[in-house]
């Protein structure tokens, strides 16, 4: 394929796109691929997870404000273009039993509208490969299962012609795939590197509970990007309102990480194009086609 290779990724809130997959992107910029970010809501009802600006008065009334321009940020260190999909936040609900969900959030939209403004979104951009959330939304957040459910129906939807015939010219991507870099080799992998290292782990808790967590999932494709993963961390402290840059995200050296497990793991959804399992590229069956 001599065209320009295009990759999206459909995330539910900024800061979804430096924790999960953001070195893939950084290194698929690198190489002259055009990479979109899809955020489908501002992140308007996400809690200040960093406790040094919790508190902060100004931060708390313009959380919309101040996460937008933390998104900017990021998507300048990613290297990637940017688009809201316009949704908002549905935040997280806790309690038991669960309050209802917010009235009007995106989570309670209809499915078959709002895939509407992601099928616009992937025709004017046109990528080949698009990256999402599984069934599960990665974890069980309202907003990332709803993320997954229109960006499955827009990957069916967007390359047929008499399904939302306003939202411009069909273009049909050719592969989907949901990010899986919370795995559970990978972090296996890295918490006995540690241990025998002599270094505490912060993965002790998350393994023994790891079985409340849901299925074992299909790794398909390794994405090697170690060289990125300053790029990834960078991007991520860009949201300061949601990482703390003391906190557990970043208790494992980077040289450890390279070492270990210098990849980025997908599960293949959908393809349209053949390719053998397992994959090192998300343009496996693309480039050469």
């Amino acid at each position: 394929m001599t065209e320009q290779l295009r990759l999206m990724a459909v995330h539910a809130h900024p800061d979804d796109e430096s924790s999960k997959g953001a070195a893939t992107m950084a290194k698929y910029v690198s190489e002259g691929v055009d990479v979109l970010v899809a955020t489908c809501t501002g992140g308007e009802r996400g809690s200040i997870l960093n406790p040094k600006l919790q508190g902060d008065p100004y931060i708390e009334e313009h959380i919309h404000e101040v996460r937008a321009k933390e998104m900017a940020e990021a998507r300048d260190i990613l290297g990637v273009q940017q688009e809201w999909l316009g949704f908002v936040d549905s935040g997280l609900p806790e309690g038991d039993p669960l309050p209802p969900l917010p009235e009007g959030c995106f989570a309670l939209q209809d499915v078959d509208e709002a895939a509407g403004a992601l099928v616009k979104l992937i025709r004017e951009f046109r990528p080949h490969v698009i990256t999402t959330y599984d069934e599960n939304g990665g974890y069980p957040h309202p907003d990332h299962i709803m993320t997954h459910k229109i960006s499955m129906v827009a990957f069916e939807a967007a390359g047929d012609h008499e399904r939302y015939p306003e939202a411009g010219e069909p273009w049909q991507p050719l592969k989907l795939y949901y990010n899986q870099g919370f795995n559970r080799p990978r972090t296996q992998a890295l918490h006995e590197a540690l241990l025998e290292r002599g270094m505490e782990s912060p993965y002790g808790e998350w393994l023994e509970r790891w079985h409340t967590m849901g299925r074992e999932r299909t790794l398909t494709t390794y994405v090697p990007c170690g060289d990125f993963f300053e790029i990834r961390d960078k991007a991520l402290i860009a949201h300061a309102t949601q990482i703390d840059p003391d906190g557990g995200w970043f208790r494992v050296p980077l040289d450890l990480q390279r070492e270990v497990w210098p990849t980025e793991e997908y599960e293949l959804a959908k393809s349209l194009v053949d390719t053998s399992l397992p994959e090192d590229d998300l343009f496996a069956g693309i480039r050469n086609n």
